[in-house]
């Protein structure tokens, strides 16, 4: 256990979350999740991202049972899957699974349907004690905007796509200027970037490994970061990121690396799966 833990953000509800976590995507529920949380939280993690769409939250709530940590030390995240109707409904289903009083993060996992339709039942689901902090993922800053001119609870965090090859800058600005924590998710570009030549040239010349450079330019962006992996070696790398930090050339190497024009959109439209 290090000290990596306290670097936290402040979200509007006034509660923090960690900078550094780990996401359970395309993990499968039983053994491996169980495992991976479990080395996670032995690691220092104490962010712990999952969504109903997962179908591993009973896994997640089963490591974090058995980790010993008391539930007031991590921050859990879980996500409604907007193809089911009632977010305050579904909230409960999860916490049976997570066998968990609360979350301390609900996302719309994603603006299927319509940016606005879903904020109702968060809000309930808030106010009902089940989640201390509502928010979304994949909205751009379109998506953004129309959900604040409606919403009664502001949401805490974005969580959305963002690596050097992904860098919406724009859309992070917007959410800064709204009050909301852009969080990123594949990081890594679930594993595709790891080879590139500049991240690769930058992790020999910091003495890291890509991993720990692609991670560091996101914290750096200040974002908060949830890396994947089911591997421990990988899993405590993943988490040393806060004893180094990249000079102004190796961030503006990463920079260039962007395909999106720094773009304020969460997806693009091709990439938007619920269309």
């Amino acid at each position: 256990m290090t000290d990596n833990a306290q670097a936290t953000r402040t979200l509007s509800n006034g509660e923090t979350i960690p900078v550094l976590g780990l996401g359970v995507w395309q993990v499968p529920d039983g053994k491996q999740t169980e495992q991976s949380v479990s080395m996670a939280l032995e690691a220092g993690y104490r962010l712990i991202d999952t969504a109903q769409a997962y179908g591993n939250e009973a896994s997640v709530g089963r490591a974090i049972r058995s980790s010993g940590i008391p539930r007031e030390d991590i921050f859990l995240t879980t996500k409604f899957y907007p193809g089911s109707r009632d977010p305050l409904v579904e909230a409960e289903k999860s916490l049976r699974r997570l066998d968990t009083e609360y979350v301390d993060l609900y996302l719309i996992h994603w603006p299927q349907g319509g940016p606005t339709w879903a904020w109702p039942g968060m809000e309930k689901a808030s106010e009902a004690g089940l989640a201390k902090a509502i928010g979304i993922s994949n909205f751009g800053a379109d998506e953004l905007q129309e959900l604040l001119k409606v919403s009664q609870i502001q949401p805490a965090v974005n969580q959305i796509l963002f690596n050097p090859f992904d860098y919406r800058r724009a859309l992070v600005e917007a959410c800064e200027q709204a009050g909301v924590v852009a969080q990123a998710y594949s990081p890594l570009g679930t594993g595709q970037h790891l080879n590139n030549p500049v991240v690769g040239r930058i992790a020999e010349a910091t003495g890291r490994t890509p991993a720990q450079v692609l991670i560091r330019w996101a914290i750096q962006k200040g974002l908060s970061v949830i890396p994947k992996s089911t591997h421990r070696e990988r899993i405590e790398q993943n988490y040393a990121v806060f004893d180094f930090t990249l000079d102004d050339e190796a961030v503006t190497a990463l920079d260039a690396l962007d395909t999106t024009t720094q773009t304020p959109d969460a997806l693009a439209p091709s990439d938007k799966w619920w269309s």
